[in-house]
Parts: C-alpha cells; sequence; structure tokens
C-alpha cells in the first residue's frame, strides 16, 4: 500500500466539501477520480500529496515513498526555462556531477602525494562515476527530449523563460518533469488539458508502460478508457469506488442507480402501508401491534432516492435557416501580416461548408487551428484569398480561453449586455448553466475557467446563431456538462465547426475533419473513427458480447445480400455494383458507427431520466431514439446492398 487515507473531513469556511472518506492506493494501481467541478477532486488530491491538511481524519504514506503531483495550473513565477523545470527532475545527477568535478579537483591537487589520502579520493570518484552511469547519468539529456517531444515541448520551447511562458507550456513541462522523476506513484490533475492528440497518445502510451501507480483526475473519457483499471467518484461529498474503466464505470453506475431507485420506491410503499396501519389501529383493539410496528418503523434505516450533482440543462437551441452554403473559403491563405511582412501557416484548398454539416478542425498545439478559425470568422484578415458566408448566415464564436468575457462586470450583467431581457428570464436561463441565487452576481474576474466556459455557452447560445464557430467548447467543462453539451448540439440544426481535442465529443459531432498539417489543411470525409484507422492503431474500446454478435450477425446478412444480388447481376452490372460497393462501404461503416453511438447515447439518457421520472424528456428522447434506430436500420440495410 502507497498511500491510506482514513475518514477524511475538509470544510471550507462553514461548508462541507465531503466527510468520511477512506481510500487506498496500491502498488500498479491505475486510478481515475471524477466528478462534477468543485465537487473536491483537487482537494482530495493536496490532501494525499500533504499540500492541504484534513479537518479530520488522517493520511499515511509508505516509508520513502517516492511521489509526483502535477497539479492543473503550472506556477508561473519559477526561475529559468521550461527545461530548468523539466531537468530539475535530475537534481540529484547535478549534485553527483558536482561531487565528481570536486573529487576529480581533489586528486590531482594530491597528484603530489602517495598513499591513502590519493587512494581514497580514487576510490570515491569511482564509486560515484559508477552511481552517476547507473542511475542515467549519460543518457538523461536525451530522455529529457524525448520526454518533453512527447508532451508537445519541441527542443526549440524548452529554452522559453518559465514566466513568459504559456500556462499550457508551463503545465507540460511539470508534467514532463514528473514523469522522468520515476517515481512510485504518479498524481496528475486534469493531465490531458493541455496536449494535442499525439501528446495525448504519447502519454497513454507512457502510462501503460509505466511501473509505478497512477492517481489522475482527468474529464477525458478516452484517457479514463485507456488507462484507468479503477474509478473514483466523488458526488455528494462521499467517494464511491467501481471496478474498472471509465465504460465499465458508467455501467456499474447505471444499475446502481436503478436498484437504488426501485429499492426506494419499495421502501417508501412499504413506510406508507406500516404509517395507514398505524394511524388507523393505534387507538383500538390492535394497538398493541401498532405500537411495536411505529417502534420497528423509527428503527427503520431509511434508504435516500438517487440523487446526483447539479449539472448545466442546455436543452434543445434552434437556429434559422439559411442557404446550402453557409461558408466558402476560395484560395485561402493563413497567416499574419506586421509591417509589410507576411508570415504564412497555412494553405487551404478550396472548402464549402454545408447548412447542417458538422466540421472538426484537429492538429497539433500551436499549427494555427485557431488562427483559421478567426480568419474564417472576419477577425484576422487572410493573406490571400477570399471568405465568403452564405445567405442569411449568423455565426457565434466560442473563443479559447473565453477572453472576451468583460471581466468588470457581474454574470448577469455579462449575460445581460447580450440579449437585454427582463431579470426573471435572465436568471432563469443563466440557472440551466449553473448560475444560481446569488452567483448571478459574481464576478466574471473572479470566476473559475468551467464557470467563465458556461457563461460563454450561456452568452453565446442566447443569440440563436445558425453557424456555431467553437475553439476548445469542452475545456474546463465537467463529464456531466460536456455530455449536457452534447446533447444540445446533436439536436441543433445549423452548421457547426470547431476546433477541439476531445476525442469523445468529436466522435459524437464530426462528420468531417479537417487535418492541418505541415502548413496545410486537409479535408478528410468521415469521423474521429474512420480518421483513426487511417492514421494510427485505433483505441481500444469495450464492446459487448452482444454488440460483437449483432455486428458478425449483420455483416454475414450483408454477405449473403451481396452474393444474392451477383447472382442475379450480368458481368458488367456485377463489376459496377463491386465497385459502387467499394467507393461507399467506408463512408456507411462510419455512419453506422457514429449512429450506433449516438443510438447508445440516447438509451443512456433514457434511463437518467427514466430514474428521475422525467416523463416529458423521457418522451423527447423516446422520439429521438426512433429516429437514430430508424437510421441505424437503413444505414445496415445500404451498407449490406439492400
Amino acid at each position: 500500500m502507497l498511500i491510506s487515507a482514513s475518514q477524511l473531513r475538509l470544510f471550507y469556511g462553514d461548508m462541507e466539501i465531503f466527510a468520511g472518506v477512506s481510500a487506498d492506493v496500491d502498488d500498479y494501481s491505475r486510478i481515475g477520480l471524477v466528478g462534477v467541478n468543485g465537487s473536491g477532486k483537487t482537494s482530495l488530491l493536496r490532501l494525499l500529496v500533504g499540500e492541504m491538511e484534513p479537518d479530520n481524519g488522517s493520511v499515511s504514506t509508505r516509508a520513502g515513498l517516492r511521489m509526483a503531483y502535477v497539479p492543473q495550473i503550472a506556477e508561473r513565477d519559477a526561475p529559468g526555462t521550461l527545461r530548468d523545470e523539466v531537468e530539475s527532475a535530475f537534481a540529484d545527477l547535478f549534485e553527483m556531477e558536482r561531487q565528481l568535478a570536486d573529487t576529480a579537483l581533489e586528486i590531482q591537487h594530491k597528484n603530489a602525494l602517495a598513499g591513502a589520502a590519493r587512494r581514497d579520493a580514487e576510490n570515491r570518484y569511482a564509486k560515484l562515476l559508477e552511481r552517476y552511469e547507473s542511475e542515467g547519468g549519460y543518457d538523461y539529456q536525451s530522455r529529457v527530449e524525448r520526454v518533453a517531444q512527447g508532451v508537445g515541448l519541441p527542443t526549440e520551447t524548452l529554452d522559453t523563460p518559465t514566466s513568459v511562458a504559456s500556462g499550457g507550456e508551463r503545465t507540460r513541462a511539470a508534467l514532463a518533469r514528473a514523469l522522468l522523476t520515476d517515481p512510485d506513484l504518479l498524481i496528475l490533475d486534469e493531465p490531458t488539458n493541455y496536449l494535442d492528440f499525439d501528446g495525448l497518445n504519447w502519454l497513454e502510451n507512457f502510462l501503460s508502460e509505466f511501473k509505478g501507480a497512477v492517481l489522475a483526475v482527468s474529464h477525458d473519457r478516452y484517457f479514463l478508457d485507456r488507462v484507468c483499471l479503477e474509478i473514483w467518484e466523488m458526488e455528494l461529498g462521499k467517494l464511491a469506488r467501481f471496478p474498472g474503466n471509465y465504460s465499465k464505470y458508467r455501467e456499474l453506475k447505471r444499475a446502481q442507480v436503478v436498484r437504488q431507485q426501485i429499492e426506494y420506491e419499495r421502501q417508501q410503499e412499504y413506510i406508507a402501508k406500516e404509517e395507514y396501519f398505524i394511524q388507523r389501529y393505534k387507538a383500538g383493539q390492535r394497538s398493541r401491534e401498532a405500537r411495536g410496528r411505529e417502534t420497528r418503523l423509527a428503527r427503520l434505516e431509511r434508504i435516500e432516492a438517487p440523487q446526483s450533482e447539479r449539472a448545466i440543462s442546455i436543452g434543445e437551441t434552434s437556429a434559422s435557416r439559411t442557404g446550402q452554403i453557409t461558408v466558402s473559403l476560395r484560395n485561402l491563405s493563413v497567416g499574419f501580416s506586421n509591417n509589410g511582412h507576411k508570415t504564412r501557416l497555412l494553405n487551404v484548398p478550396d472548402i464549402d461548408l454545408e447548412r447542417g454539416s458538422r466540421t472538426a478542425i484537429i492538429g497539433a498545439n500551436g499549427i494555427g487551428k485557431t488562427t483559421l478559425l478567426r480568419t474564417i470568422l472576419g477577425e484576422i484578415p487572410p493573406l490571400s484569398g477570399v471568405v465568403t458566408l452564405g445567405h442569411n448566415v449568423e455565426t457565434g464564436h466560442l473563443n479559447q480561453g473565453t477572453w472576451n468575457l468583460p471581466d468588470d462586470k457581474t454574470a448577469l450583467d455579462a449575460f445581460l449586455e447580450i440579449r437585454n431581457t427582463p431579470i426573471g428570464d435572465a436568471r432563469d436561463y443563466l440557472a440551466r448553466f449553473l448560475f444560481r441565487g446569488d452567483e448571478v452576481f459574481k464576478r466574471v474576474s473572479s470566476l473559475s475557467g468551467g464557470e467563465r466556459t458556461r457563461l460563454a455557452l450561456a452568452r453565446l447560445l442566447i443569440t440563436y446563431p445558425n453557424v456555431l464557430v467553437l475553439d476548445e467548447p469542452t475545456t474546463h467543462l465537467d463529464i456531466a456538462s460536456r455530455e449536457a453539451l452534447e446533447e444540445t448540439l446533436q439536436s441543433y440544426d445549423g452548421a457547426l465547426l470547431f476546433v477541439s481535442h476531445d476525442r469523445h465529443f468529436i466522435s459524437l459531432m464530426a462528420e468531417r475533419i479537417l487535418v492541418i498539417e505541415s502548413g496545410s489543411v486537409r479535408p478528410f470525409d468521415g469521423g474521429y473513427e474512420d480518421w483513426a484507422r487511417a492514421n494510427r492503431p485505433p483505441d481500444p474500446q469495450p464492446v459487448s458480447r452482444r454488440a460483437r454478435a449483432r455486428h458478425r450477425r449483420r455483416d454475414r446478412q450483408a454477405r449473403q445480400a451481396e452474393r444474392q444480388n451477383q447472382r442475379g447481376a450480368k458481368p458488367a452490372q456485377r463489376s459496377g455494383r463491386q465497385q459502387e460497393r467499394r467507393q461507399g462501404q467506408t463512408d456507411y461503416e462510419a455512419l453506422i458507427q457514429k449512429l450506433e453511438v449516438s443510438v447508445a447515447t440516447i438509451e443512456r439518457r433514457i434511463e437518467t431520466a427514466s430514474a428521475k421520472r422525467d416523463v416529458e424528456r423521457i418522451e423527447r428522447l423516446a422520439r429521438q431514439h426512433a429516429r437514430a434506430q430508424k437510421a441505424l436500420d437503413e444505414a445496415w440495410r445500404r451498407w449490406g446492398g439492400g
């Protein structure tokens, strides 16, 4: 056992954050810590690493435990460069280098002397040199560059002073440093926030081979599925533990909620019957029995109705109709112009974004994704070429970092400057984004990253744009809020253009991908899973036995249909049909995969709505499910040649 926490209780002021939290971290653990923002996840990490003291309870660690902790936000005023931060992982090696140099000087000074003093210095030097070599003294520089490159810090970036580096660069440097210390326990708070696809895959592969234990807070569902073997859930001030990865946790959690709801309803029915009996017979001939039942009822341990932390509830949003082409890019060159000097970042092929389309932009950090969005929006002029917005297009933009929010205003005033509406209506709308009660009077400058994102979304969606342009929309949102946003966008009938590193979000939303690499934009027709298969080994996805059987059955039906079609066709017709099938198969596979994800997502939401007895939402979701299932059946029929 590496760390043991017992009956932890924590207050902020007079508000209890959590209580009765007990948990152990064992050797080789792979733990994901999940929960809504503000539930106490980061506070629990800080208690475990000793940065905070609990109000009650205790934390014990194994003697000699080597622990590395990477917080969400890295220190800005750290001295030196990013390279200094990363290389501080090798402080022991640097101390040995100093001792080696001192011992070498000592040997030189004693060259003129013979005897024990010189032999003693030479022996110390030999032992130091052997230890230096065994601990990687001759290859630590290559390890620094390899790990730094893996987390997205190229060699030229490492020499950036920490004081002027971006928050993402400082966090990646802190992550690289932690990985290089080779700890027994690695504790990470939102490690995927500032990583691009290459960085995410590198980190996941690194952790899969890492010999120590890992405890990570994350809202990245792909990361939690690929890395974790156990999920800790912080909810309503309590910690619950579930075996398996995130997908398994969701399955177990849903079953737990359903079971608790059934047990609660049965107990409530029992209580009602007992109370009726007690009231009816308390003063009659059966009063003794009634008093006995009353005593037993008073001692009964009550089952609570299932509850969950509050999450945003955006609801459906509509968009006015546009022309068929919403955005048209022609001969576009994207970059910057400064004093007549042009710096080109991207060459963009001719692209049309159609009404209702779903397009994701992906690429490495700093490669020009945000610049491309801002050029399309007209915030940055193109170096050459033309961006044309279609008929009746009204764009809505969520920028990365939400820098356009008015920091000097309250959340309510910031909303009212976008839509002048009665105060009561404004507060009702903001409540859907978790600004309730006095929270609407909080200054924007004091809001957390998640609160700023929620406020920016509220300001954006109230304008009802018909082309949504989103730059990292899920950053700082917890999983529940991400799912609420995904549900809203799935029902949105306008065009969607977005930049994201959230692979789950992309897989749900994108029908087309614009890949940025080597200074060019390459369109890819298909969703994220298609692109991932075409460019790297696919991420492992848990597939049930029933799902595998269903796929085998549909594959068999498709092959039978294909053979029947070919038997009834002339040779020329068969050749044409085979060619058509080869050309269309990938598209249908992509459509089927997307629709199956959509059907499964709707089914999960129906379960949640059923647990809450939200009849109106159940009916709406049932209609969505029927449409999605019909589309899925049609896609299978077409893919199978029917």
